[in-house]
């Protein structure tokens, strides 16, 4: 196979601990790779402010794609590609959000807003991008800033139906695919964890085929496709571990490490 420059991983469910916690043997395994000549960045569903936690102790100097990828930033966070949720299509997921009686969030650019400051999930996510949100009424005034818009519920049969719905009443206005057991995300079409793989191998000047990509969730499997090799997280539903090249240990039990592991014993073999 393609000798493997540049690793691509998801964050949440992957690179970090349930905790949220990167551990001191990721950011080891990020190291070798560098050492190795092995370009390395993630792109994850969470805003761009939750991403810089990670920049400066994994040492990353990739742009990187927060928002599933429809967003492209430098690693001090300034954009460098941009895309929005068509406002007819934002208006309609927060109307097939309301039906199924989930949380709803809207994400623009820089801030968070949200109607309910005790949802279920607020705290996990003050948790995981390290900001609060921001308590509105009414989301209109945002709706033509809108980067991502979430549904979040502990029902996950109900997420998934939603989700489905969702795809359903957008078509190919916008992207709706989960994140998470609990999420729902709502980006701008066209743009996805697979198109910043190909926009990532582009700036490199390789081909995708020189790509690995690491991650656990449905969204993950855009760059699944788009990659020359994949490694699902042992934390992944079986779906997708079906869809990619290798199988990891789960994100408890460093199974990042262990997939930088596998590319790095993969490059070597020649």
């Amino acid at each position: 196979m393609t000798r493997i420059a540049l690793v691509v991983s998801d964050v949440d469910g992957t690179l970090v601990t349930k905790d949220k916690t990167l551990t001191d043997r990721a950011i080891g395994a990020v190291r070798r790779l560098r050492d190795a000549g092995i370009s390395f960045t993630i792109t994850s569903s969470r805003p761009a402010i939750g991403m810089r936690f990670l920049i400066e102790p994994l040492g990353i100097t990739l742009p990187v794609g927060p928002f599933n990828g429809s967003s492209i930033v430098d690693p001090q966070l300034n954009p460098i590609e941009q895309h929005l949720i068509p406002v007819s299509a934002a208006e309609r997921s927060l109307d097939v959000l309301k039906e199924f009686g989930v949380d709803i969030w809207l994400f623009t650019n820089d801030c968070w807003f949200t109607r309910n400051g005790d949802g279920e999930y607020v705290p996990n996510e003050k948790r995981a991008i390290r900001t609060d949100p921001t308590i509105v009424r009414d989301f209109t005034p945002y709706v033509s800033a809108a980067c991502k818009i979430v549904g979040a519920s502990s029902d996950a049969a109900l997420l998934q139906r939603c989700e489905a719905a969702m795809q359903k009443a957008l078509g190919t206005q916008a992207t709706a695919v989960r994140s998470q057991t609990y999420y729902l995300d709502v980006t701008p079409p066209g743009c996805d964890k697979g198109t910043f793989v190909q926009a990532m191998a582009k700036r490199q000047g390789i081909p995708t085929d020189a790509v690995a990509t690491i991650g656990d969730m449905q969204n993950d499997l855009a760059m699944f496709r788009t990659s020359g090799f994949s490694i699902a997280m042992g934390n992944a539903t079986d779906d997708v571990k079906k869809q990619a090249t290798q199988v990891t240990t789960s994100n408890e039990d460093e199974g990042f490490a262990g997939a930088i592991e596998m590319i790095l014993k993969i490059n070597a073999a020649g």
